[in-house]
């Protein structure tokens, strides 16, 4: 099948596919930077077909790359207003994903680094039905006050942050637990420490601990 958005998928190497990750990359980035997570993951999470897709517009900061919403202007509402577009489109993809695999949400996780994990939030908040789980890292809630006239479902998630993060401040992590908590989501978090903007060989293997415990229940 030709989906909407242009993604790498890791199929099962016994093609017994039981559930789906969803991998959203950083600003700039593309499916295939955040893909090498799953040259650990797929060992551990054998009935698994990971979906990395590429952000839906090119990135103007890294042409080679692509971005789920722009960052170039600084203004709030502009910036809700291109991530809901970026929540509509990957809506859409993993509708295809479920009708293609035959899959509910309850039997996918989505996963996303920075701005990915941004938008991961928000799916997993804006639903119609709960998926499995949401594993984001480095990341924050875009604006809390939109995402609380937003909230239909109640995604179970883990966030992570490395303690150096300069890019986007691990305050974001504190914040985020802070709100997820007051709005009745079950949150797990982790600060990863002497860690900056990037996925740790800890922080991987949290996530995919925490991955393997939900979709495998």
């Amino acid at each position: 099948m030709k989906f909407s958005l242009d993604t790498k998928i890791i199929k099962p190497d016994n093609n017994n596919i039981k559930n789906a990750l969803v991998l959203l990359h950083g600003y700039g980035g593309d499916g295939n930077d955040i893909s090498t997570l799953t040259l650990n993951w797929k060992r551990f999470l054998p009935e698994t077909i990971f979906f990395c897709p590429n952000g839906h517009e090119m990135c103007p900061v890294n042409p080679n790359g692509f971005q789920w919403f722009n960052l170039e202007k600084e203004d709030p509402s502009y910036i809700i207003e291109e991530s809901i577009k970026a929540e509509e489109k990957l809506n859409y993809f993993i509708n295809e994903i479920k009708s293609e695999y035959k899959l509910n949400n309850s039997k996918i996780c989505i996963s996303g680094f920075s701005q990915g994990c941004m938008i991961s939030i928000n799916l997993g908040l804006t639903a119609e039905e709960k998926f499995n789980c949401i594993v984001g890292f480095s990341g924050k809630i875009i604006d809390k006050e939109n995402i609380l006239k937003r909230i239909k479902s109640k995604t179970k998630m883990l966030l992570l942050h490395g303690d150096e993060d300069v890019v986007v401040p691990p305050s974001n992590l504190l914040e985020a637990k802070d709100f997820l908590i007051r709005n009745k989501i079950n949150i797990e978090t982790k600060m990863i420490k002497n860690c900056g903007h990037h996925i740790s060989v800890e922080a991987s293997s949290i996530a995919l601990n925490y991955i393997k415990k939900n979709l495998y229940i």
